[in-house]
């Protein structure tokens, strides 16, 4: 395939047809990482316009790595608050810390280093190397993903690996503009290359195309099992208080309040007839047993809640959902 005037065309179309996100603002190189390091953390499994008025809200009360760094937790979680993977802030914070302790307040600029940092991965790395420091990297997302399965219609097990995928990147070629490019390609992903329907006259690379050639736009994905487990959980209530937890139990929403619960087996969960649930949360299908108590017991790291007042405390969608459940019971 001619790759020769790619990025040119790429840029171009990026240029007419890029969208207006607040981290893309022309900003100071020192804001341009913090913007680029808040909005990647941000982007991690979530969707770009659920992520602007968070990103907006969040540098407006978080403005620099210094005030991130001492922020208190519990107004960072409010700040995250609807975002979900809540581990995400606390990590974030966690590296504002150690960029001012080790780096003297500026992101690290190589990958090696990124990488040490918590929550950030290969991909965030390359993320930022690119978009924050223009160095000529495309970061293999999604959408680039997608391209390039289809540019070069690939159908094979082995061929949609991510170490294959990024042997293929080569086909971008590069350019001085390395992070307008990166965020271009992306960009053609989002808005263009689109997983259903591809709006494929408006793409600047058509012609390099083989699905277009072939009118077969599937896109095959790698099988992603979502395990099932099953739950029972506590529903503690007193008049109009309900008793939660703080979280040091399982590994998902932790240091957050949840209702308190237990994993059985698939067979108690079968056999029960109290009232029952199913939460999807990351690749975990719950389902989820809901057996109302009206004694509250006296353990430690409990929260009592009036349900009036369901405001009053951080709540993640997980609890809230059961919260929604429990007056049917």
């Amino acid at each position: 395939m001619n790759n020769k005037n790619i990025p040119k065309k790429i840029l171009y179309w990026y240029d007419n047809n890029k969208r207006f996100l607040p981290w893309r603002k022309k900003v100071s190189l020192k804001k341009r990482e913090f913007y680029t390091l808040v909005s990647e953390f941000m982007l991690q499994q979530t969707q770009v316009k659920t992520v602007i008025p968070y990103f907006l809200n969040f540098i407006n009360k978080i403005p620099n790595i210094n005030s991130l760094a001492k922020v208190k937790n519990q107004t960072l979680i409010r700040y995250w608050e609807g975002l979900g993977y809540y581990s995400r802030a606390r990590n974030l914070k966690k590296t504002a810390i150690k960029i001012l302790k080790e780096y003297n307040g500026r992101l690290p600029s190589t990958i090696e280093e990124l990488k040490t940092l918590p929550g950030i991965g290969d991909y965030t790395s390359k993320a930022i190397m690119a978009i924050a420091f223009n160095k000529k990297i495309i970061p293999l997302d999604g959408n680039v993903e997608r391209i390039l399965k289809r540019v070069f219609y690939l159908r094979k097990e082995d061929e949609i690996s991510k170490e294959y995928l990024n042997k293929k990147i080569i086909f971008f070629g590069t350019s001085d503009r390395s992070s307008d490019y990166a965020q271009a390609i992306m960009e053609i992903g989002a808005l263009v290359c689109k997983p259903n329907n591809p709006l494929c006259v408006k793409c600047p690379i058509l012609l390099n195309c083989i699905s277009f050639k072939k009118n077969d736009f599937t896109i095959k994905t790698k099988n992603k099992s979502n395990k099932t487990k099953y739950f029972e959980a506590k529903i503690y209530q007193n008049n109009d208080k309900y008793l939660l937890v703080k979280n040091n139990k399982f590994n998902f929403l932790k240091n957050m309040p949840i209702f308190p619960m237990n994993e059985v087996e698939e067979r108690k969960y079968k056999y029960s007839n109290s009232k029952k649930i199913n939460i999807k949360l990351s690749n975990m299908d719950m389902k989820i047993i809901l057996n109302k108590v009206d004694r509250l017991p006296n353990i430690k790291n409990k929260i009592l809640l009036n349900r009036a007042n369901t405001k009053s405390i951080i709540l993640p969608s997980f609890t809230k959902k059961i919260f929604s459940s429990v007056s049917k019971i």
